[in-house]
């Protein structure tokens, strides 16, 4: 179909001081509109209205045919503040080309913050757990970090300070901005110890200034954490060796993993806190296992993990293909393997990790066959032996990684 010879839709995005504060453009827009689409406060902000109006439904990606029906008639939809900013801009941006579309955005609630608090915007961390899992915020607590998070509503701001409090980092602020750039602006700050603040709107954003101590409040940065952090049952990939698979399996922003025979899902866990856009799957034969991989993962900041309870390589099957795999059990299963190199994306990384004679041999054979990279990983403890000490050397693991 020919895209029509100007945009057709507009996405303006408006804040708390309705349409008095659009630049003329877009109130034009408003204007002319046949539909206007939004959220029922963003119309009414806008109102009163004469053009047909559309209040999202649920979820929104609903509305998009409804959109597309009307292409090439003056059509406006409202958003919050910067719509390209965790905002409708993307879902749009996917569906409609950008010769059709114009964007009219306005402050978003971050730098509405920002510059209400005299924050640096780009040394902050900016976070939305609006429609997100909770436990995505531990990983960004971090030592004296400013963090502006978008929210669900008026409870999340009594959870962060209860996760503060956990953590030993009551001393924390947390600042709660309601409503930013409206007649019911308010901003309000409490200790996380003491959060205490009524009658929250459930229309606000909020500003975290994280202490510095203790230091054993914070979830580290690096691979190979702590091996207390992950329940387990014995079937842990330990933080030396993680640190290592970690590297071999080279990951880059936005990479899929699936980690076959995940155990504790340490591997995979340790991925996705790599990078928020990476995405992990975790393949274990075991309900127990299964379940207890998602509660490490809820744990230390993961939810995202995606965990399939079934055997490989059948549980391949249907799945997104990965840029990244990991084989930790299971390793003399030729056939197992093979089918973990088939499904790999071109240039991906396999990575297998093997304790047995067995299972060394079957990779020996895999690496003279297709090449890679063979390492032997010997790590032994210092352990007390009588009055002295002595190196209690671990089970060496051999590991065959390769590029297809």
């Amino acid at each position: 179909m020919t895209a029509p010879a100007k945009p057709w839709l507009t996405l303006i995005g408006i804040g708390e001081d309705g349409a008095d504060g659009l630049i003329p453009a877009a109130r034009e827009a408003l204007a002319q509109a046949r539909l206007i689409v939004g959220g029922a406060r963003h119309l009414a902000l806008a109102g009163p209205l004469a053009a047909k109006t559309l209040v999202w439904p649920s979820p929104i990606g609903d509305a998009v045919p409804a959109i597309l029906a009307r292409r090439g008639e003056p059509v406006c939809v409202l958003a919050s503040g910067d719509p390209f900013f965790y905002g409708v801009g993307t879902l749009l941006a996917a569906h409609i080309a950008p010769a059709e579309m114009i964007c009219f955005p306005s402050p978003s609630a971050f730098s509405l913050a920002a510059a209400r608090l005299h924050w640096s915007l780009q040394d902050a961390t900016l976070i939305s757990l609006h429609g997100r899992d909770f436990e995505r915020i531990i990983p960004v607590v971090q030592p004296g970090a400013r963090i502006l998070c978008l929210v669900w509503d008026e409870t999340t701001a009594p959870r962060i300070a209860k996760l503060l409090c956990e953590r030993d980092l009551g001393a924390s602020t947390i600042t709660v901005l309601e409503a930013m750039g409206g007649p019911k602006e308010r901003i309000r700050a409490a200790p996380a110890r003491a959060f205490d603040l009524a009658g929250v709107n459930p229309l606000n954003l909020l500003a975290i200034e994280v202490a510095r101590e203790p230091r054993s409040g914070f979830l580290s940065t690096a691979s190979g954490r702590d091996d207390g952090l992950f329940e387990h049952d014995g079937q842990l990939t330990k933080r030396h060796a993680r640190a290592i698979t970690l590297s071999s399996l080279a990951p880059r922003r936005g990479d899929l993993l699936i980690d076959v025979g995940a155990g504790s899902g340490s591997i995979a866990i340790e991925w996705l806190l790599l990078d928020s856009a990476n995405r992990a799957i975790a393949i274990e034969q075991r309900p127990d296992r299964a379940e207890r991989i998602l509660r490490n993962a809820r744990k230390l900041g993961a939810p995202q993990i995606e965990v399939i309870v079934g055997a490989a390589p059948a549980a391949f099957a249907g799945l997104p293909q990965p840029q990244a795999i990991f084989i930790g059990g299971g390793a003399s299963d030729v056939e197992l393997v093979e089918a973990a190199f088939a499904v790999l994306a071109q240039g991906g990384r396999l990575v297998v990790n093997a304790v047995t004679l067995e299972a060394e041999a079957a990779l020996i054979a895999h690496y003279k066959s297709r090449g890679g990279e063979l390492t032997k990983i010997e790590i032994a403890r210092a352990d007390p032996l009588g009055g002295f000490h002595g190196w209690r050397p671990a089970m060496p693991i051999t590991q065959w990684a390769v590029t297809k």
